[in-house]
């Protein structure tokens, strides 16, 4: 039996889910460094997650409706809010996961957990995109983790050096 899902929907798929785990990532353990209150860090992360999820499956929503718009082929029969809900979800899902550490744990100690959760979801979102696309599973899993440290790296450099402790 052959899955057949949308080219669009797994695009959706993916982008929500890195753009969730490095974003978030990147709040939380940025925050973190820059404050030691857990309800602040809490607060500040899900408002972080809820409002970039939503402008993400809107910018997902108004983009995919361009492309629609300006396909004279047919080719894009996806629709434009099952697309946007993907993205929503994927993101919200995927950025829940950093801050879970945060409920459990409390900073400072959160923060490296937090790091090594979404580190590892985003070596598994690489090596599922590399095994859908038949290229490389190990070579995207590493860039993605690679990329996704980088921007995380940037939020803690950004945090320590605001601190307002």
């Amino acid at each position: 039996m052959k899955l057949d899902i949308h080219e669009d929907y797994i695009r959706s798929a993916f982008f929500g889910l890195q753009d969730g785990l490095v974003s978030t990532t990147g709040v939380v353990v940025g925050i973190s460094a820059g404050v030691n209150d857990k309800a602040i860090v809490v607060l500040a992360a899900l408002v972080a997650v809820t409002v970039e999820a939503t402008s993400m499956a809107a910018g997902q929503y108004s983009s995919e409706k361009a492309v629609h718009q300006m396909d004279k082929t047919g080719k894009h029969t996806d629709s434009l809010l099952i697309g946007a809900l993907i993205m929503f979800f994927a993101y919200l899902g995927a950025g829940l996961i950093p801050i879970a550490p945060v409920l459990i744990v409390g900073p400072p100690q959160s923060s490296v957990i937090s790091i090594i959760l979404a580190l590892t979801g985003l070596f598994i979102v690489g090596l599922f995109r590399g095994w859908i696309s038949k290229e490389h599973p190990l070579r995207n899993a590493v860039e993605l983790t690679i990329i996704g440290g980088a921007a995380t790296a940037i939020g803690l450099v950004v945090g320590h050096f605001l601190k307002i402790n």
